[in-house]
């Protein structure tokens, strides 16, 4: 696992600043073989003042509850939850909702009819190739569904396909095994850290899981290519993945105590290192007989397409059908997000997220929101789809397939209205990337201004139109984070960044949520 190189720690903005090799940065990793038994203390106590310490050798605490929540003037009183119910039930509007919700979704209620008929499913722009809508089941890998589904149009495109689909299972295979590898070589990384230590908490907490980002995907495809779907089916583990990953996750997680106590006995970095190879050996078993074991040796590729002529390709490899019959140029493609909180046209990365060690680090180019939109404009434009990130559970009515901030009218059923900024919803946990799809085509007004958005989600064909659906280009603004672009197609300022200093976001930042 490649070491992050530190300088320049902002404790307000959570901001560190790197250079890749800055020989004088502080090493946040760790690489001796050196030990601490550090990591084995006691559990904080609380004590009559309710402080917690997380660090005893520090006199002065880390967290201290603040004055005045025991306070009884901060409890509720009766009074006060009675004015309210007789202001509650002095409209009586309150009680019609409250009827009608007793017996329906309340989302039913205060759908805005104008918003459905605005957002329909027509679009001026369109690329000339869709397909089926994919079905990710229940399994959190819409990451890669979205990329294989950019890869696909190419393969339909060369050799006429109705339909076609690449293997996710093989993909997730790959992925959830190379992030094993990845967490335990954070374990051995950290191995001299409290196990209090919000890094280290914030990776026990989900040692592995279904998402990703698409620079993960880049190693993915670079080191594993990919296969049809035919030739690595889905099982039910990769349809459902709940219970392997709380297996894998366990195990993991078992694992990490033994790293920390041969670490607290001195034990060396390559001694680690063949316990960490004994995981893997269990890690591969359990992948194996939940998943399958991936193709090891050639295969053939036969089919015929919608011409009804036939083709047949010999000797196959994962690495080969990509090279010969995706051809996508995926190592040569640029990440472009939009953070407010943060300075634009700017590199970021974000602390130990990755999955494959020694493979290309996760990298955004931070933009303002607008040129997210005309990138992607640009790319529909030439005819090919867009990958790109959001946060897809606001504002979606799921039934028509409709993403619009306007779609529900909190404000008439419950008088409220939430005024948060993008920049405040990332700040106070209210918002961040949750899903990864593709934007196929997009409607513009008669100045070349985007209207909305039809995207290409993986949840299957039921909703919107046929499993597609329509995104208002409001609704994009305030929670699309990233679009990916290939290089080729980008305007020089954006690939100018990627040679500045990288901004080091920590492991924590919801910036390192993965789709």
């Amino acid at each position: 696992m490649g070491c992050v190189h530190s300088k320049n720690i902002d404790p307000a903005s959570h901001v560190v600043s790197r250079r890749l090799n800055n020989n004088n940065s502080e090493k946040t990793c760790r690489n001796s073989s050196s030990s601490s038994s550090s990591s084995f203390n006691s559990p904080p106590a609380y004590d009559q003042d309710m402080k917690i310490d997380l660090h005893p050798s520090d006199p002065s605490p880390i967290l201290t509850e603040p004055q005045g929540i025991n306070n009884p003037k901060a409890a509720l009183r009766q009074e006060r939850v009675n004015q309210l119910s007789d202001a509650f039930n002095a409209d009586p509007k309150n009680r019609m909702v409250q009827n009608a919700a007793h017996s329906l979704d309340f989302t039913t209620l205060i759908t805005n009819r104008d918003v459905m008929i605005a957002d329909n499913h027509v679009f001026n722009t369109k690329i000339p190739i869709e397909s089926m809508v994919t079905n990710q089941k229940s399994s959190g890998r819409c990451w890669i569904f979205a990329a294989l589904n950019v890869f696909r149009v190419e393969v339909m495109k060369k050799y006429h396909l109705d339909e076609f689909e690449l293997s996710q299972g093989y993909l997730f295979f790959w992925d959830k095994f190379e992030k094993s590898n990845w967490f335990l070589e954070c374990m051995i990384d950290m191995r001299d850290r409290d196990v209090n230590d919000r890094v280290v908490q914030h990776l026990l907490k989900e040692p592995v899981n279904d998402g990703g980002q698409w620079d993960m995907l880049v190693n993915l495809v670079e080191r594993y290519g990919v296969v049809p779907k035919a030739l690595y089916p889905e099982s039910f583990s990769s349809s459902s993945s709940g219970k392997l990953n709380t297996l894998v996750i366990s195990k993991l997680r078992d694992h990490a105590v033994v790293l920390r106590r041969m670490a607290a006995l001195g034990r060396s970095v390559e001694e680690l290192r063949v316990e960490k190879d004994k995981c893997l050996k269990e890690i591969y078993d359990i992948l194996a007989i939940t998943l399958g074991e991936p193709p090891k040796k050639s295969f053939t590729w036969s089919f015929r397409n919608k011409d009804k002529k036939y083709f047949e390709f010999q000797n196959e490899t994962p690495q080969s059908f990509f090279r010969n019959h995706v051809g996508y140029p995926v190592t040569d493609t640029i990440s472009i997000v939009n953070d407010p909180r943060n300075k634009a046209m700017a590199l970021y990365t974000v602390q130990y997220l990755g999955n494959i060690s020694g493979g290309h680090p996760v990298r955004y180019v931070n933009a303002p929101i607008e040129d997210l939109k005309a990138l992607a404009i640009k790319k529909l434009s030439s005819g090919k789809p867009v990958w790109f990130g959001a946060d897809v559970g606001k504002y979606l009515q799921r039934d028509a397939g409709i993403l619009d901030p306007k779609v529900f009218q909190y404000d008439l059923a419950f008088n409220v209205s939430f005024n948060m900024t993008k920049a405040e919803r990332l700040i106070h946990g209210e918002s961040l990337m949750t899903h990864a799809m593709v934007f196929t085509g997009v409607h513009l007004d008669e100045h070349g201004k985007p209207v909305r958005w039809r995207v290409e989600n993986s949840w299957g064909d039921v909703g919107g139109d046929k499993g597609y659906l329509t995104m208002s280009d409001a609704w994009f603004s305030e929670f699309v984070y990233q679009v990916v672009l290939e290089k080729a197609i980008t305007p020089q300022k954006y690939l100018d960044v990627l040679e500045q200093e990288v901004h080091v976001l920590p492991a924590y930042d919801p910036m390192g949520a993965l789709a």
